[in-house]
């Protein structure tokens, strides 16, 4: 199954509420949080008090990306407030085994996301643990950049290894991704989906919603 999670970090935000709404109704799975601590990456988004307030008027599961030092200080706040999956970078969490446990131990899904300049060779311990792989296709702090091409490549190459280390596993994709590369990013190995400004950046969030995700149950037939 093809899940699409519309990252908020493209929303605006004067009209938040209603954004998010908008995408419940054109059919996403999750709602996706890019929480930037100003430190591991050069941006400044929101934390956990966010994530629960759209919790008590939202059913679908909420996902945060925690681009911050320190994670395993705060994943015990986000899990509170409401998150159902949460990962954390490889590249700054260095007992990646304890903290991906932590996450289980609370109750939520847990993931290791990867930056485009870090070898997958990176993550393979983790992938005996995790829940789900997010594989950045951009680099991480700022919404609406290009795709980086070369994540193709990775995406089949990462494919490959969670299919012989642990099929289990979900693959999620983060940047650059629009209605115009879905069907070469899915045919690629993907499962999970995190669209912005592919999403956001449109006059009609709604139908934007639901052109994506109808293409999504299309590529799932391929």
């Amino acid at each position: 199954m093809k899940l699409l999670a519309p990252s908020i970090l493209s929303a605006d935000f004067w009209h938040l509420g209603k954004q998010v709404e908008a995408v419940i109704r054109g059919g996403a799975d999750l709602i996706h949080f890019d929480v930037m601590d100003g430190h591991f990456v050069p941006n400044i988004t929101f934390g956990p008090v966010l994530l629960e307030s759209i919790k008590n008027h939202c059913n679908l599961l909420l996902d945060a990306h925690l681009m911050i030092d320190n994670a395993d200080m705060y994943i015990p706040e986000f899990v509170k407030a409401g998150a159902d999956w949460i990962s954390v970078h490889i590249e700054n969490n260095p007992h990646i085994h304890r903290t991906l446990q932590l996450i289980k131990d609370l109750g939520a899904k847990a993931g290791v996301a990867i930056n485009p300049g870090t070898s997958l060779s990176a993550i393979e311990e983790a992938l005996h643990y995790a829940d789900f792989v997010l594989l950045m296709s951009v680099n991480p702090g700022f919404g609406g950049q290009r795709f980086i091409e070369r994540s193709i490549e990775r995406l089949r190459r990462l494919r490959q290894m969670v299919d012989s280390i642990n099929p289990s596993i979900l693959i999620e994709i983060d940047g650059g991704i629009k209605l115009e590369n879905l069907e070469e990013v899915a045919l690629a190995g993907a499962d999970v989906f995190v669209i912005g400004s592919g999403i956001f950046s449109s006059d009609n969030v709604e139908e934007q919603t639901r052109r994506i995700k109808r293409k999504l149950i299309s590529l799932e037939e391929v």
